[in-house]
């Protein structure tokens, strides 16, 4: 079979979901919609953590990094997506392709291991209240949102290293959303069995292990919330960890089927379903599910508006 040379002036051809569909343009419409939501709720979200001095705690400080996160997650594909159907033209440079699955690569690996870290958070703040500011100091925030960023970003520069040295066949067409490693891998003239191993063992690394502590943890918490005396204590923090607990769920269980499941379990069009889920719908929702609708934001937001827009306070 004839190789294609993947140099850094050649090009892929993106056949996402708009490209598969029977009515795209609603669909293009609804991912703008979903794409403006998210720029805007994960937007305002970032604002009133970094200007309220009283959500500067370790909830909130976790909090603004997974809106960073999902901000930038989801610029990442939805623009170029919006674009290229407007335009007609769903090239993409090698280069650009690369420098895509680094990025998704690193803001989903970060996302992966900060939900497992707010959920460690809140297994402190329920169970373990009057040592929350020792376990949770500031000191450890910053090694949590650290360890994240550092772990997320070394392993997506080994993948996207190995992913794009393989010499690719004439086909240059990824059936798929964004640039991602199962897509790719399949239009490589080349034996990716023993990486596609690789792949399987880090995703489980990544996804399965983190998990797995978000699953004690709550369980943990749900032990503890079930001994509470007061109704309205439990009622509370039931609250809190079932939002939690739907990010959690949305998140993993789109990431896992991408990253976890044989390839025999996926085909094109289930994939870009699965794709625009984690990188366009997840982080609309996010702040929605999360914070907007607490009471400590909406005091935040009213704190803000009254300081800075003394004339809008009255529609607060």
């Amino acid at each position: 079979m004839e190789l294609w040379n993947s140099t850094l002036g050649s090009s892929f051809i993106l056949v996402g979901i708009l490209n598969d569909i029977r009515f795209p343009e609603l669909l293009c419409a609804t991912i703008t919609v979903l794409y403006m939501l998210a720029l805007t709720s994960n937007g305002l979200l970032l604002l009133l953590i970094t200007m309220d001095v009283k959500l500067h705690v370790p909830m909130y400080l976790l909090l603004r990094q997974l809106s960073l996160i999902d901000l930038l997650f989801t610029t990442v594909v939805t623009p170029k997506t919006i674009m290229d159907f407007l335009l007609g033209d769903n090239t993409i440079s090698f280069g650009g392709c690369a420098l895509q699955m680094f990025l998704a690569l690193t803001l989903g690996g970060a996302e992966d291991l900060l939900l497992a870290f707010m959920a460690y958070d809140r297994y402190v703040a329920i169970c373990h209240p009057f040592k929350y500011m020792i376990f949770m100091r500031p000191r450890i925030c910053r090694l949590m949102v650290t360890t994240s960023w550092v772990l997320a970003s070394l392993s997506a520069l080994g993948h996207t290293i190995y992913t794009m040295h393989f010499p690719f066949c004439m086909s240059l067409e990824i059936r798929h959303l964004l640039c991602e490693i199962p897509p790719l891998l399949k239009l490589a003239c080349a034996d990716t069995s023993t990486y596609e191993l690789l792949v399987y063992v880090t995703g489980v690394t990544f996804l399965l292990l983190p998990l797995s502590a978000i699953v004690t943890s709550y369980t943990l918490i749900l032990f503890t919330v079930l001994c509470m005396p007061s109704n309205e204590g439990r009622k509370k923090a039931l609250v809190t960890c079932s939002s939690h607990l739907t990010v959690v769920g949305m998140f993993y269980g789109a990431a896992t089927f991408m990253y976890v499941l044989p390839s025999s379990f996926h085909n094109p069009r289930q994939d870009n379903i699965i794709s625009v889920f984690y990188t366009i719908v997840t982080p609309a929702l996010n702040p929605l599910i999360y914070s907007l609708r607490n009471k400590e934001v909406k005091g935040a937001l009213r704190r803000v508006v009254e300081k800075y827009m003394p004339s809008a306070q009255s529609t607060i």
